[in-house]
């Protein structure tokens, strides 16, 4: 059965964090569960999430809640057994909206370690993607 893969053992890195301010906009707001706490990153494209699991595992959803007017656009997913060598899973198509979003990942996707989702560009003018929170579902390899 499938469930959220995130643990405390999740280790994460992004690609910016706006004005370097990680104590307001830091990436730990990614996995934190409170509503009113958000990464945000700077502006500029490609942003991006890399998740390190910490074990190989199936994934089957990945989901994310946007802030609306900074929601990725041409995004993708990649995936590795290890913190390099990322592979395109598949494309993801998000809306810009505030609501969570449930994106699914193709049945026969390899087993992988690290998740890397990729913002190519963002619905926001200067490249700012803004995330309140973050979700990778999945089941053991």
């Amino acid at each position: 059965m499938a469930a959220s893969i995130i643990s405390e053992h999740t280790k994460i890195r992004v690609s910016s964090v706006l004005n370097r301010d990680t104590k307001q906009f830091g990436k730990k707001h990614l996995l934190d569960h409170i509503e009113d706490t958000c990464w945000n990153s700077d502006q500029g494209s490609p942003q991006w999430i890399i998740l390190d699991l910490g074990k190989t595992l199936h994934i089957t959803e990945i989901h994310i809640q946007f802030q609306g007017g900074f929601a990725g656009k041409e995004c993708w997913v990649e995936g590795s057994t290890s913190d390099s060598n990322f592979k395109k899973i598949t494309s993801i198509y998000p809306e810009d909206i505030n609501s969570k979003q449930i994106f699914r990942m193709p049945e026969d996707a390899s087993p992988i370690e690290c998740v890397k989702i990729v913002f190519n560009s963002s619905t926001d003018f200067y490249g700012r993607v803004t995330i309140y929170c973050v979700d990778v579902i999945g089941r053991p390899a």
